[in-house]
């Protein structure tokens, strides 16, 4: 599966349908628009199950067209709900514009301060490398035992106002390249990154500067407008786990990569680098995903990837079906096996 080609991504024609302010909707182009609905119901309608836990949200996209939308109880339209790690995704696209701005190199040594050292081995460690999660760098990804996960110490314990500087300062645990290991940490290096360079320089970087790129290079030209992005006390994006935005939102920027960069007014991304992100470099042992370059690749016949973040959250393309699948919801980690189910109900009923 490694480096296998990525299934190619629907074509566009001058007919391609796109979002505006209002976005159309229309029936299922594929599948059985009943046995969706009788998947989608039950989840909604209540505050919670024993399988989901809370579901909040669900908006599927399919040749442009929103084609179903479920809200949970006290959700709408207009309700703004966290990222947790699909934001990485979009730091992969912001890193990604500043490659095709030729501002940065993804092949050449990350410039990261705390790694100029003339013996420091953590020099050589490359954008790339940090993309796909192949640092070699120390990090424990953990979402409960605060004894042993830098994550939390990261994000709520001593690293919380310099959430780039803790990651930097950890050593590296495997040679540069040699294994997978996934981090928010790691993220948070690019996002720390990207600020520099749109800043002009190391130690530049700032809250306006990046905060002003994300949103004229991404947000804005996606219609993304009720996306917010939190910062470090030291000016950093947290890059990780920090983007809000409400279901169609999250949508928009899933069609972005579904339809290879390309957009309304032309080509804001490249397509090789969305090829980049969904093709299979490694694996994850804990869930038998694959991963790509801060997207998780399925695999599977379709070739479905996605950003996936805490509790459930979930932007999935599915080039096979010209579909975009947005889930947010609070499901707890060890559900996982009911989310997967439900995930799979849900691409059986768009199958042909």
């Amino acid at each position: 599966m490694s480096g296998a080609a990525p299934h190619p991504l629907p074509g566009i024609s001058p007919d391609s349908v796109w979002p505006g302010d209002d976005w159309a909707e229309g029936p299922q182009l594929t599948g059985d628009p009943a046995a969706l609905a009788a998947v989608l119901d039950p989840p909604f309608s209540v505050e919670s199950t024993p399988e989901l836990g809370r579901s909040l949200a669900f908006v599927a996209v399919q040749g442009g067209r929103i084609v179903a939308e479920r809200y949970g109880p006290g959700i709408d339209a207009s309700t703004t709900l966290i990222s947790w790690s699909m934001a990485k995704s979009v730091t992969q696209a912001a890193v990604g514009i500043l490659v095709r701005d030729g501002l940065l190199d993804p092949d050449a040594p990350a410039a990261v301060p705390e790694w100029q050292g003339r013996d420091d081995p953590r020099r050589h460690i490359t954008v790339r490398d940090l993309l796909a999660m192949r640092s070699g760098l120390r990090f424990v990804e953990d979402y409960v035992d605060d004894s042993r996960s830098d994550c939390l110490e990261m994000l709520w314990g001593s690293g919380a106002d310099d959430v780039a500087g803790y990651a930097a300062s950890l050593p590296l645990e495997h040679p540069v390249g040699s294994v997978f290991n996934y981090s928010s940490g790691t993220t948070n290096i690019l996002s720390r990154l990207v600020g520099d360079v749109v800043a002009g320089g190391p130690g530049r970087g700032g809250r306006r500067t990046t905060e002003r790129f994300l949103r004229e290079r991404i947000l804005e030209p996606l219609g993304m407008r009720s996306a917010t992005v939190t910062f470090d006390a030291a000016g950093t994006w947290v890059g990780s786990s920090y983007l809000f935005a409400t279901a169609r939102d999250f949508a928009r920027f899933g069609l972005w990569y579904l339809r290879g960069g390309r957009w309304v007014g032309g080509e804001l991304l490249d397509p090789a680098w969305i090829d980049a992100a969904r093709t299979w470099r490694s694996a994850d042992q804990e869930t038998g995903w694959g991963y790509g370059e801060h997207w998780w690749v399925r695999g599977d016949d379709l070739g479905t990837f996605w950003a996936n973040g805490y509790e459930g959250q979930l932007t999935m393309c599915v080039p096979a079906l010209d579909l975009v699948v947005v889930r947010l919801g609070k499901t707890p980690s060890e559900l996982r096996p009911h989310r997967e189910r439900f995930v799979g109900a849900v691409l059986d009923c768009f199958r042909g």
